[in-house]
């Protein structure tokens, strides 16, 4: 599977830059190197953000908290590394379809909380996750091409670093096309269907 490293060089190459970087973390003294280290955890959080992989997609038992909760009968401790919520669920809940009404937002020391009415909550999220080992061959593929789009213009600079991170940016729109596809196709539910015949009766 792809490294971090791995993953830099091939955003550099596609940005036609020959240089091999050895390190990122830290940064190996190259200046490809420094700009991989500054952009490559910005872009894998963004692609992370952009969609509930599989790969990513967490469930956890929520820390209630005792902190005002307003018009809400409960709040809980957001979990570390959530980068995306998808679901507030019950402990019965059968199906992710499910989610309870929730809202997230920070406390007044700037922690992030969830309120909700639903009582021993469950919650449904996108970590970050740092392991490439985890990444997926299109999500890597993906992630690649995101991150060229912000080393182009450090890297070629001016007007041709512009017009090539536009590029590069519309070849991540297929790439990320293609992994969500790939991604979505890795579940299969079978739809709870009632025959008309049986409807009927």
């Amino acid at each position: 599977m792809a490294s971090e490293v791995d993953i830099c060089n091939l955003a550099l190459a596609r940005l036609g830059d020959n240089a091999t970087v050895a390190s990122i973390d830290p940064p190996e003294g190259s200046a490809q190197a420094e700009h991989c280290a500054r952009f490559y955890a910005i872009a894998r959080d963004s692609l992370l953000e952009m969609h509930a992989w599989k790969f990513a997609t967490r469930r956890v038992q929520l820390a209630k908290l005792t902190v005002p909760s307003w018009d809400w009968s409960f709040a809980y401790a957001e979990p570390t590394g959530a980068l995306k919520l998808l679901g507030v669920l019950s402990a019965t809940a059968s199906n992710d379809d499910e989610t309870q009404p929730y809202e997230a937002e920070s406390d007044a020391n700037g922690a992030a909380i969830i309120l909700t009415n639903q009582e021993d909550a469950s919650l449904r999220f996108v970590a970050r996750v740092t392991d490439t080992t985890k990444f997926s061959p299109l999500f890597v593929d993906a992630l690649a091409w995101l991150l060229a789009s912000y080393l182009a213009g450090p890297v070629l600079k001016g007007d041709a670093g512009a017009a090539m991170s536009k590029a590069c940016l519309q070849s991540f729109l297929l790439a990320f096309s293609n992994a969500k596809v790939s991604d979505a196709n890795q579940r299969k539910v079978r739809p709870e269907h009632t025959p008309a015949w049986i409807a009927g009766r």
